[in-house]
């Protein structure tokens, strides 16, 4: 019939134009792969309808980007911040009060005339003010740590789509691991360094120990027990009395000053010890995402070309 007729002519007809379209498609992208030789290992896809559309957007659920996000995380350089900051706070807090607790006894057992130990309270008050500058630099470094960290694990793991490093970026990296190991460096000395006051308040605290012994309690041999704390270089050796013997010397060990300054001591020693071991952390992690990154750069010139 004729209306039959005329509807398999539209059809033909719709056909005919769909393939001069799809031709006119694939003559497109020939000649886009020709101009642009590189852009061949690009696949096209059709665009997605909107079921699709609504399919891909329910398929990932909030446990994969959970996932995903907790997979951008530096967990070693989380945990060298942690580590760091708890570390610092301690050397700091600690020390500080210890230093003060010590000009403290000094001055009431050891040297009575202000003007022997007047020296060692402008160190001890120089060392305080450091411990604050201390302090806030940690604080601001192990931020900056810890975000180029971030930084550096994204671009590894590549979680926001293809990633370009620059050289401007490389460098900061590596000038962060340069800075990183002259700081650990520099802690190892100042982990040494507050060793010396725990030795030498534990020299006093066993000397005060063997003084309350069963042994040496109630003789005559009490009194010749004696600290001469002028043998450690922080008073000079004219300083008076300088030396404390006997009851006298078991009387400084009773004191709330020689007690809570020797635990403050140990405290800010092992604080020191946490902040050379969150250094170490930080010069593992800093210097493997340095060499990832600039490994990397190499390989994306190397496809370029």
């Amino acid at each position: 019939t004729k209306p039959a007729m005329e509807t398999a002519a539209e059809e033909n007809t719709e056909q005919s134009q769909e393939r001069k379209v799809n031709s006119r498609a694939e003559m497109e992208i020939g000649r886009y792969h020709w101009m642009y030789p590189g852009s061949k290992n690009h696949q096209y896809r059709p665009v997605p309808t909107l079921g699709d559309r609504a399919s891909l957007l329910s398929s990932p659920g909030c446990f994969e980007c959970c996932i995903k996000c907790l997979g951008g995380v530096p967990y070693a350089s989380l945990v060298a911040t942690i580590l760091c900051f708890s570390g610092v706070a301690l050397f700091c807090g600690c020390g500080h009060v210890a230093l003060a607790g010590t000009v403290a006894i000094l001055e009431q057992h050891f040297s009575t005339n202000t003007s022997d130990h007047a020296l060692l309270s402008e160190v001890i008050q120089l060392m305080q003010y450091v411990i604050y500058g201390i302090a806030s630099f940690f604080f601001l470094y192990g931020i900056i740590l810890l975000a180029e960290g971030f930084y550096t694990t994204s671009a590894v793991k590549e979680l926001h789509g293809e990633f370009k490093t620059t050289a401007c970026g490389r460098c900061i990296s590596g000038m962060f691991v340069f800075l990183t190991y002259v700081l650990g460096v520099a802690w190892l000395g100042v982990f040494g360094f507050s060793a010396v006051p725990v030795f030498m308040f534990y020299n006093i605290w066993s000397t005060c120990e063997v003084i309350k012994s069963p042994q040496t309690n109630g003789t005559a041999g009490v009194e010749q027990i004696c600290v001469d704390i002028r043998q450690y270089g922080i008073i000079p050796w004219n300083a008076f009395p300088g030396r404390i013997c006997g009851s006298a010397l078991e009387n400084i060990c009773n004191t709330n000053e020689f007690y809570m300054s020797y635990h403050l001591f140990i405290v800010a020693c092992a604080g020191a010890g946490a902040t050379v071991i969150a250094l170490l952390i930080y010069m593992m992690a800093t210097t493997y995402n340095y060499a990832v990154l600039k490994f990397k750069s190499r390989e994306d010139c190397c496809t370029k070309f």
